[in-house]
């Protein structure tokens, strides 16, 4: 008779705030679980800010003074709008109990502001200059919770949001599928005809590519979709357009010169709510739950890996691979004595149980026999398109 603890919010530790948050199990010879224990432990180091990305020029602090074009006048005081955090600004802070904030990337009228306020209608919303931004201001207690996107459903996976997962302490508490509908902006006064170059995030552009290319519009790249819209109105060029929201059109005083511009109608982009403490999964709806794992080195790993969850009827909704960047490749023996390198890779996995449904803590227990190392992210209610 032997026990074993299994440690599901294990993983790398960066230097920022962390929260570690440890699931263990207790089992026997005999293969049956004998105990379930959630216990939390606080950790706190100094963040190094150095670590950054480095940053693209702060579309927040464009002034209309900048302008003298005259159709500015149809303008909006572009001042007045929230100013994107940025890495010069975070530092360790606490709301003091005020209602929540909800940090996302990009400028106010992005998607991830919207689908941040679809989460939280009440929230007050930060905008941040890139994704890590908005993982340390949670860490910092700047903010409550942080929205991202992960996947859209055309444009497929987001690779850095999920290498941020790893490298952070954040714990995904929900998520939101919200349907995309791009809009052509212009200026007031300005014909879908006039418009000869359109500025938007380069995924958006690629959603759009078969409406682009009847229209026989030049595509230029910008850092999002509703920072495509404030360079076109502070810039004031009757003959460029932007693809963003229809609120972006409403925040910077740009007319809707077609919408629904997508070449897919189910043009779906799901974000993640990510938040300092993980949540105690609730019984009364469906949930799912994420993990990052490694495998062992070894013929039919990934097979016996999955297997774990189809023995037991868990439904997997999602995985993802991504090459490990601190050891990437992988020295293997062949039968002739001779080494070859292989990538080494993460396994994002998504699959449709709570982590207190005693079949899901089975399948996670028998996957150690099989992983290096295995980290849950998060335990979170199933979204609906909204």
């Amino acid at each position: 008779m032997f026990s074993k603890a299994l440690p599901l919010w294990s993983g790398i530790y960066v230097s920022d705030v962390v929260v570690v948050n440890k699931i263990s199990y207790s089992w026997h010879s005999n293969g049956r679980v004998g105990s379930f224990s959630l216990s939390a432990q606080r950790r706190e180091t100094q963040v190094e800010d150095d670590k950054l990305w480095p940053y693209k020029q702060d579309l927040g602090s464009l002034s209309l003074n900048q302008f003298t074009d005259e159709s500015t006048l149809f303008l909006k005081d572009l001042n007045s709008l929230p100013k994107p955090l940025s890495a010069s600004e975070l530092s360790f802070s606490s709301n003091g109990g005020a209602k929540a904030r909800v940090a996302h990337q990009g400028v106010p009228g992005a998607y991830s502001e919207a689908a941040a306020l679809e989460a939280y209608p009440k929230c007050e919303t930060v905008p941040c200059d890139q994704f890590e931004d908005a993982f340390k201001a949670v860490e910092l207690c700047l903010v409550d919770k942080a929205v991202l996107p992960i996947e859209n459903f055309v444009g497929g996976s987001i690779h850095c949001n999920y290498d941020l997962l790893l490298q952070h302490r954040l714990h995904i508490v929900g998520e939101v599928k919200l349907a995309v509908n791009h809009c052509l902006l212009g200026l007031p006064g300005v014909r879908k005809e006039d418009i000869k170059r359109v500025l938007s995030h380069p995924q958006a552009l690629s959603q759009c590519e078969m409406t682009l290319n009847k229209l026989g519009i030049v595509r230029v790249n910008a850092n999002n979709t509703a920072a495509a819209a404030q360079i076109v109105a502070a810039d004031g060029k009757r003959d460029t357009g932007a693809i963003a929201s229809s609120r972006a059109a409403e925040i910077y005083g740009l007319n809707i010169l077609a919408e629904r511009m997508q070449d897919d109608s189910n043009n779906i982009t799901r974000f993640l709510i990510l938040a300092r403490e993980p949540i105690i999964p609730r019984t009364d709806r469906l949930h799912k739950t994420s993990i990052v794992v490694t495998l062992e080195e070894g013929p039919g790993t990934l097979f016996k890996a999955l297997a774990v969850f189809a023995l037991r009827e868990i439904k997997l909704l999602k995985i993802e691979s991504r090459p490990k960047t601190e050891c990437p490749l992988r020295v293997v023996n062949d039968s002739h004595n001779r080494s070859a390198k292989h990538f080494d890779y993460l396994f994002y996995i998504d699959f449709e149980a709570s982590m207190t449904e005693p079949r899901a803590q089975y399948a996670l227990g028998h996957l150690q026999e099989f992983a290096k190392f295995i980290r849950v992210l998060g335990c979170y209610p199933v979204s609906t398109v909204q």
